[in-house]
């Protein structure tokens, strides 16, 4: 009912909406839509309201609520369900429970704040509170489980096309699971799965997206920045968390339907790791190549300059 009474006001910004209006839009009474205007207020809105005329939105606070995200939010099922923490370990320790506990297609975990974030290969996350985007998006396609890691994929031409939108943007992909603007680090994509070996339960795609931070620690304040840095004015979270969920949505059904290919071209012409040489390293050795492309398992296929073709499943890329 919150996030319907929101987007009615979102919908008519800077104008009064009448309360017989907002009365007919959520078939309620007139009392029950001044207790709702009310609870928004409460949560940090600036609601004005005149006689005769009904309300109006004067500051909206930048929020992560389950009202937030819905409203206004134009997908069929992903983001539909929110689960809303104001401070966790990890979005992803919620999502991997309440998948098991049968929680549908599309539910997104987000938090404020996370306290035990992680990257890949288990490194940390910084995540403090009330300024990025942590989120955590169950899926359940009906895919071998080989094929999981395209969806690592999916997801990062998704982020940087909900990015430009919401933002206008151009960020950059870095394989295999990094998005960078400017040259610097801002989102990170952790994908995991729940599965027998040949069925797939969930897939687990958490996001962490530096937002309106402009303090990093001294780690990592040399290689990371935020949307707020680069578009020097603060940005609203949820606007970000909806323009990727639609992204995402559209490719993902695109993807069910036509396979990786389309998505693997897209991925592609968006990575800057492609089609120059670097250095991969690994676990055990540093290699050294023109990046040629990935397979349609999202492997990157590194040229040695013996000609020799390596495949890379896992390293850090350096240029």
């Amino acid at each position: 009912m919150r996030s319907k009474l929101l987007q009615m006001l979102n919908d008519h910004q800077g104008e009064f909406v009448s309360g017989e209006a907002i009365s007919n839009y959520l078939g309620c009474s007139r009392t029950a839509v001044w207790k709702h205007i009310e609870e928004l207020r409460k949560a940090g809105y600036k609601l004005e309201a005149a006689p005769r005329k009904g309300y109006r939105i004067i500051h909206q606070p930048n929020l992560l609520t389950e009202s937030e995200i819905k409203a206004g939010l134009a997908t069929n099922y992903l983001g539909k369900h929110v689960h809303y923490e104001k401070s966790v370990k990890s979005t992803q320790e919620i999502a991997h429970r309440i998948s098991r506990d049968g929680a549908i297609e599309g539910t997104i975990v987000v938090a404020d704040e996370q306290v035990a974030g992680k990257g890949r290969l288990g490194r940390p996350w910084f995540s403090p509170i009330g300024t990025g985007i942590w989120m955590s998006l169950i899926l359940r396609p009906k895919i071998p489980p080989q094929q999981a890691p395209q969806l690592t994929l999916l997801t990062a031409v998704a982020v940087i096309r909900g990015i430009k939108a919401a933002t206008d943007l151009q960020c950059d992909i870095k394989w295999p699971n990094d998005i960078l603007l400017n040259g610097r680090k801002l989102v990170g994509i952790l994908t995991e799965m729940q599965a027998d070996p040949d069925q797939i339960h969930s897939v687990i795609i958490g996001i962490g997206i530096n937002v309106n931070e402009t303090d990093f620690p001294e780690e990592i304040k040399e290689i990371a920045t935020s949307l707020k840095i680069e578009k020097e004015e603060e940005i609203n979270r949820a606007t970000v968390i909806k323009s990727i969920l639609e992204q995402f949505e559209e490719l993902y059904e695109l993807f069910l339907n036509e396979g990786f290919i389309p998505i693997k071209k897209l991925w592609e012409s968006n990575a800057i790791t492609i089609g120059r040489n670097i250095t991969a390293r690994t676990t055990t050795n540093s290699i050294h190549g023109f990046a040629q492309g990935i397979t349609e398992d999202g492997v990157l296929l590194l040229k040695d300059e013996k000609g020799e073709i390596h495949k890379i499943y896992s390293a850090d890329i350096e240029f």
